[in-house]
């Protein structure tokens, strides 16, 4: 079989593979059965890209494996492709060029993955294609002979099934052999012009597939019939908002259980250090300063986890692209694209990463308005404040015998979020002209998530939760809990010991500021931690009402010191407010602009102060 003229200096240490691949073609599920734990995640130097790296256990030289941005050609629209491209041609100043590039296909659409097969191959690098899913393409009677095939392109084939652990020994094999074989210096590569014109190729490839593939002249039926449902303009509506209802049903049903008995053991250690240490500064600290602050976070874990599951899930089934075919025609309507949809459902998880995925968006005024109304999707940071807050103040109640009210509390300011989105990106984009950039998508077959790629996933971001309650938050809560400890109050005092303390300070000078939306001076002391992190603001209350000396739960103390109207209030703030440094932050990183930064933090802190005021107002009158 032909090998390609360049191969890998052995005193490299270690060598380098970097997979690449078009979007849904289990690329990521192959690095993560490669690397498993071993995964790291950071930037490309000089861009916002995040770059995927980790280690692949099981060969006898020590290799790293880097995961680029999904592409479906070299010749690229967008600055995610821009920089797998660069990477791989080694344009990316700090970058070493991969030693070998893993082409990861999809078996079951051979057709439209040797397209970029055939543009790597033109390189003359070392090059492996990794047939994906071979097991789904047998399924379905697609027959590939993967000897001929190889001979053919000149290339190794690799039969994958990244659901299976022994899925890719084939693979981790051949990767070991090229991990050994030296050679001298490799040439520096361009990509100026195309060697071959689009007809040319695509006559190549369909010669390939002739030649080497045999498959059933229609797909499964199911998969048709599940189509005519799913992305049925009226019914696949439905189907997509029936499908987030339950989602946001279970997030309240099956987590409540879960999350009493964390609320119910912080309660049991806050109480064992009462009784075991005696009352002074270590008492106070350990059980209003830490258990407190980091307890009152912790306990909504289980509504996170929930919700990143259900995304999983739903992006490994195939569901999400098709939802984003769905979305296309009344999106457009309000000046965006189903390409926009994948930023924005990323950003129910969390804002950063949904406006870093806007590079995958061609018309730059689509991506701009993208970019701006992102954070108005409700982000997983806000959900413990949105569970505190439903939990003190609505009812556990059955409508109809189906529907639990706080879930569909929660519904509604998920909604409201997108509503908001919806009425912003039409409003921005109504005056402006517009290039029609047509959608593009592969529709992926279903399929059955994959267990372990869900539980790589669903780890991942536990983990990333978990270092924010061990870091950001715990620090916080320390920070926090000084500030409303010292000074202590004078000997003649006729208020609470905390509103003597620095925090109660700050919190009554902020207070008359927000007193038209009802805000108390302890709401105004939880902003300014959650500006770090949304869900402090949950901890910064735990943290106040513990050492003002609250006894009970503090959904309780909330019940007992808000009325209705503000606890309303409250959370239409958080459904606006750009209360994330982050998120401001990156928004300066892809536009590059202070204006427009700007921009975005003035609007958004106008639209949260309106709307909690609003709300404040109006559900003061209905109520009384």
């Amino acid at each position: 079989m032909k090998q390609p003229d360049a191969y890998i200096d052995a005193n490299k240490a270690p060598v380098r593979f970097a997979l690449i691949g078009k979007p849904n073609c289990g690329k990521t599920s192959l690095f993560n059965r490669l690397t498993g734990a071993r995964a790291k995640v950071a930037n490309y130097p000089g861009v916002t890209v995040e770059r995927r790296s980790g280690m692949i256990g099981g060969l006898s030289k020590k290799a790293e494996l880097l995961d680029l941005p999904g592409t479906y050609s070299l010749f690229v629209t967008s600055p995610d492709e821009q920089v797998a491209r660069d990477f791989i041609l080694g344009n990316i100043q700090g970058e070493a060029r991969p030693d070998v590039l893993i082409a990861v296909v999809d078996a079951t659409n051979l057709r439209l993955g040797l397209r970029l097969v055939m543009e790597l191959r033109s390189l003359n690098r070392p090059l492996i294609l990794a047939l994906n899913q071979m097991d789904a393409a047998r399924s379905r009677g697609i027959s590939i002979d993967t000897a001929s095939l190889s001979k053919a392109i000149g290339i190794s084939v690799i039969e994958t099934v990244a659901v299976n652990s022994n899925g890719t020994d084939a693979l981790k094999h051949q990767l070991n052999q090229y991990a050994h074989q030296q050679n001298g210096d490799a040439q520096i590569l361009t990509l100026s012009d195309r060697q071959e014109s689009v007809e040319a190729l695509y006559d190549k490839i369909e010669s390939l597939m002739r030649a080497h593939v045999i498959q059933p002249a229609q797909m499964p039926r199911w998969q048709d019939r599940l189509d005519q449902v799913a992305m049925h303009p009226v019914l696949g509506l439905v189907v997509l908002f029936t499908i987030l209802l339950v989602v946001f049903q279970a997030v309240f049903a099956w987590a409540t259980p879960v999350a009493d008995t964390i609320s119910a053991g912080f309660g049991m250690l806050g109480d064992l250090l009462t009784h075991i240490l005696p009352v002074g500064i270590l008492r106070d600290f350990l059980v209003n300063g830490i258990i407190a602050g980091v307890g009152g976070v912790i306990v909504f874990l289980p509504q996170i986890v929930l919700l990143f599951l259900f995304i999983l899930l739903l992006e490994d089934s195939g569901y999400l692209t098709r939802a984003a075919f769905l979305l296309d025609r009344p999106m457009r309507g309000l000046g965006l694209s189903g390409r926009s949809f994948i930023p924005l459902l990323s950003s129910f998880a969390c804002a950063v990463p949904g406006i870093m995925a806007t590079r995958t968006i061609s018309d730059p005024r689509e991506r701009f308005i993208t970019i701006m109304v992102a954070p108005l999707m409700t982000c997983s940071a806000r959900l413990p404040v949105y569970a505190l807050v439903i939990g003190a103040f609505i009812p556990r109640k059955t409508i109809t015998g189906v529907f639990n009210l706080q879930g569909l509390t929660l519904f509604v300011l998920y909604f409201a979020g997108v509503a908001s989105a919806a009425l912003v990106a039409w409003i921005m984009r109504r005056r402006q002209a517009r290039e029609e950039f047509p959608l593009l998508l592969e529709l992926p077959s279903y399929r059955w998530p994959m267990p372990y790629h869900v539980f790589i996933g669903l780890r991942e971001r536990v983990w990333i939760f978990m270092r924010r309650v061990g870091t950001i938050i715990l620090s916080l809560s320390i920070i926090l809990w000084f500030l409303a400890s010292y000074p202590g109050a004078p000997v003649d005092a006729t208020r609470s010991a905390i509103e003597y303390s620095f925090a109660g300070m700050l919190g009554n000078w902020m207070q008359p500021f927000f007193a038209p939306l009802g805000f108390n001076w302890q709401m105004c002391i939880a902003l300014i931690p959650s500006m770090a992190a949304r869900e402090v603001a949950v901890s910064a209350l735990a943290t106040v009402y513990a050492v003002a000396g609250e006894d009970h739960a503090l959904g309780s103390a909330l019940h007992s010191s808000w009325s209705l109207s503000v606890a309303f209030a409250y959370l239409a703030w958080f459904v606006y407010a750009p209360q994330c440094i982050s998120t401001i932050a990156v928004v300066k990183r892809e536009t590059n602009s202070l204006k427009s930064t700007a921009l975005f933090t003035l609007y958004l802190f106008s639209l949260a102060y309106f709307a909690a005021w609003a709300t404040y107002q109006i559900s003061g009158l209905l109520i009384h």
